[in-house]
């Protein structure tokens, strides 16, 4: 044992025994790391530099800037090789600096190779595995080299930062201020003052079973027991988002209600010749065409977006949860009317098999397979490759199952992202 080892690890014993010995069963030494060279040094593993290799400190004081300086705890995502927490440690007002590794086998190595023990020893330091949270804390600020070293263990809230971080860039695809939008708006005014407001819908099904159904690759392998279940005189509620309408009308399969928030979406993805049995949940902006050809019931809601607010108070409807993806407003109709239990099929969020969809060519619905450089752990704790948009709303989905504790969440496939918050329906996943 080096020297400086020594040193590291008898600070870690000290303060934080548990932590040292999940650390010590890792395989740090099998790492790719290398020293490289600039106007200083840092190191590399597997071709990501963890810092600048010319002037670590200043790029740790320009990273510092982010968090703001009045804030007694700050919450650092990945160590590095700790010299952001050394600058932040210069403040004099700092009560507590929450430090959560990203990666355990890296922080092995840098405790091998570099002395950590000033900032380790410091009181108001506290270290952590990411991954013992279930969420992550503000105010943050996550080393980006270390959001690509994120192991598994760690995976979920390294996707959590990474969704954190793009929020604000994701929010401009809905900017009050585009007049494509607001012309959407304008037009969907006479079929919305005309169709009922979803809050009809709201607490008709109370303690009744519901079957939301999204339109991922595992869904296919579903649809013939879903058939069976449709034909009993007695089942659940189903619910499915718009793109799966049409694979199940195609498998003799009828949805209750289809929920569609999408203005992308057209008469090709909802065709509405065979629609009379069921009702259409939607928000302004939908295609008019649709709309108005539905031969079913229509529900109109509102989601929180800002774009609503000109036509709220006028013409008053409830809201559905929208994070970014129609499976949200979905789950969030089946809690509001009732459910006490929610199975999930073609929950996927991602491309088990190296599909997009079910009943949908490869790239048809969004990006094709062959541009996917993402993945999430699956139900059998593999990877599976994904997009990031879609790792972002399984966050929403896995936040929006954990403020709803009244209710039993089920997933009814391993073979896609692990859903925190739900357990695997037997009947369906053995």
């Amino acid at each position: 044992m080096s020297e400086v080892f020594q040193r590291n690890t008898e600070v870690l014993q000290r303060r934080w025994p548990a932590l040292l010995a999940r650390l010590q069963g890792e395989a740090g030494e099998a790492l790719q790391a290398e020293l490289v060279e600039g106007l200083g040094s840092t190191l590399s593993v597997s071709g990501i530099q963890l810092t600048s290799r010319h002037d670590r400190l200043a790029e740790a004081r320009l990273q510092a800037q982010s968090l703001p300086a009045d804030s007694p705890t700050l919450h650092l995502y990945g160590a590095g090789l700790g010299d952001l927490q050394r600058v932040l440690l210069e403040r004099p007002g700092l009560a507590r600096l929450r430090v959560y590794l990203l990666n355990g086998a890296l922080f092995q190595l840098v405790l091998q190779l570099l002395d950590q023990s000033d900032w380790l020893a410091d009181p108001r330091v506290e270290l952590a595995c990411a991954g013992d949270s279930g969420e992550i804390a503000l105010p943050f600020f996550a080393l980006p080299s270390e959001l690509v070293l994120a192991d598994d263990f760690n995976a979920k809230i390294r996707d959590r930062l990474i969704s954190e971080a793009h929020l604000a860039d994701n929010n401009r695809a809905f900017d009050v201020a585009d007049p494509r939008l607001q012309q959407l708006l304008e037009d969907s005014l006479p079929l919305l003052r005309q169709d009922p407001d979803v809050a009809a819908l709201f607490a008709t099904q109370a303690g009744r079973d519901c079957y939301v159904i999204a339109t991922g690759p595992s869904l296919a392998g579903h649809l013939p027991a879903l058939a069976r279940v449709r034909a009993q005189a007695v089942r659940p509620l189903f619910i499915c988002v718009d793109t799966a309408y049409l694979p199940l009308l195609r498998a003799g399969i009828q949805p209750d209600i289809v929920v569609s928030v999408d203005h992308k979406i057209r008469v090709h993805h909802l065709p509405p010749d065979a629609s009379a049995a069921t009702a259409l949940v939607y928000m302004p902006m939908l295609d008019v065409e649709l709309v108005g050809n539905w031969r079913g019931p229509r529900y109109s809601a509102y989601s929180a977006s800002p774009l609503y607010a000109a036509v709220r108070e006028a013409i008053p409807r409830a809201e559905l949860f929208v994070g970014g993806s129609v499976i949200h407003p979905a789950t969030d109709l089946a809690v509001k009317m009732g459910a006490s239990s929610i199975t999930l099929f073609g929950a996927d969020f991602a491309f088990p098999g190296d599909r997009t969809h079910t009943g949908w060519d490869d790239g048809v619905l969004g990006p094709a397979v062959s541009a996917a450089r993402h993945w999430v752990l699956d139900g059998n704790g593999q990877r599976v490759r994904t997009q990031l948009n879609f790792r972002g709303y399984l966050i929403e989905l896995e936040r929006f199952i954990a403020q709803h504790p009244e209710v039993r969440f089920h997933n009814t496939s391993r073979a896609g992202a692990l859903i925190a918050g739900t357990t695997y329906a037997p009947e369906f996943c053995p």
